[in-house]
């Protein structure tokens, strides 16, 4: 009891990587004595982000198909058929008592081995509409966990069960308060900060967009916590002064978090959940270079809960300043989505995650 073996795999982004990791965390404090293994695709952050949690990780051989005829599309066939080989190779060898996949490439050949050998497979889906992967597996898994409701589109109602995205612990249970993070960052603590997110490597378009509008915030004494990527760092970073901060990356998200009264946010899966549970108001930005658009649909389903805002980029240059001078202007609305926002989480996604597996396992009863 407790010597269990667990596979996790997922990855190509943090909204995959992320969740997988929590889980295993999870898993762990339950099990302590337990083997895990991570499975990602070579080349992408996965390869650095699992061992720096602390978790060792192989990977396969594999990316996804490209939109257009390119020489990659060309090279999937034989990529599939190698991670096939090394993931039967790694399932042979691992021996796992349940594998856990939480979307991107790298996980589709090694749930489809795994489900093969009639292994349990738990798939978490983060968005509110399904990665090509997970919807390639969904016949093949003992359950499926989401985090948005109507996700039967997709998945075999009986087999779907709503816990919500993990999101991290620090989160969850962290006790600083406003002014303490404002000092962190070296604002003035009396004075209101916008903080902007843009994803690890950054999004090009929200980026100019604050640079655009620094003079705007600036007229309305409004000091900005600016996260503008590895990507455009180099770019951006001289225009840091005392009540602009530009970062690359944001390694202290529950002190930005708490830092700040008012948040433009991409919305990818895992941003929305965390947000979800820091409640405060938001206006998110949707990258529209993601797959079937799914970050426009997460913005959506919380902009019909009246718990968020959401401008499409083409909407940026003419409707920016209107829109967040509504929202900058009216305490109300300030609180009313903060606290819509706050109903939609599920802070305790996680264990409700491990909970499912642990069924699965037999150590918990259903």
């Amino acid at each position: 009891m407790g010597n269990y073996r667990f596979i996790l795999s997922g990855g190509g982004t943090g909204g995959h990587i992320y969740p997988a990791i929590a889980i295993a965390n999870e898993l762990k404090r339950r099990f302590p004595e337990a083997d895990f293994l991570f499975v990602g695709a070579k080349d992408r952050m996965e390869m650095e982000k699992v061992p720096q949690a602390g978790y060792k990780i192989e990977g396969l051989w594999i990316t996804g198909l490209q939109r257009k005829l390119t020489l990659k599309n060309l090279m999937f066939p034989f990529k599939l058929i190698s991670s096939l080989l090394k993931s039967r190779k790694i399932v042979s060898q691992f021996k796992p008592d349940v594998v856990i996949g939480t979307g991107g490439f790298a996980s589709g050949p090694l749930l489809q081995v795994a489900s093969g050998r009639a292994i349990p497979c738990v798939l978490q889906e983060q968005n509110s509409y399904a990665g090509i992967t997970n919807k390639l597996l969904k016949d093949k898994v003992a359950k499926i966990c989401v985090a948005y409701d109507g996700m039967e589109r997709f998945f075999p109602v009986s087999k779907i069960v709503k816990t919500g995205n993990p999101v991290r612990e620090d989160l969850v249970n962290t006790e600083v308060t406003g002014p303490e993070a404002k000092t962190f960052f070296q604002l003035d603590p009396k004075k209101e900060v916008v903080l902007v997110l843009g994803g690890s490597l950054g999004a090009r378009r929200i980026n100019e967009l604050i640079e655009k509008e620094l003079e705007y915030f600036a007229s309305k004494d409004l000091q900005v916590v600016w996260q503008c990527g590895k990507l455009y760092f180099e770019q951006y970073k001289n225009h840091a002064k005392e009540d602009v901060k530009v970062f690359d990356f944001l390694d202290k998200m529950d002190l930005a978090y708490a830092a700040a009264d008012y948040i433009i946010s991409r919305s990818g899966a895992s941003s929305v959940s965390e947000l979800c549970i820091v409640g405060k108001p938001t206006l998110f930005i949707p990258s529209p270079n993601v797959a079937e658009d799914h970050q426009t649909k997460n913005a959506v389903a919380l902009v019909t809960q009246n718990a968020a805002l959401m401008l499409r980029e083409t909407e940026l240059d003419e409707r920016f300043e209107t829109v967040f001078s509504d929202l900058h202007q009216s305490r109300d609305k300030q609180e009313e989505l903060g606290a819509n926002l706050k109903n939609e989480a599920m802070p305790n996604a996680t264990k409700h995650i491990v909970d499912e597996i642990e069924k699965l396992l037999g150590t918990l009863d259903t």
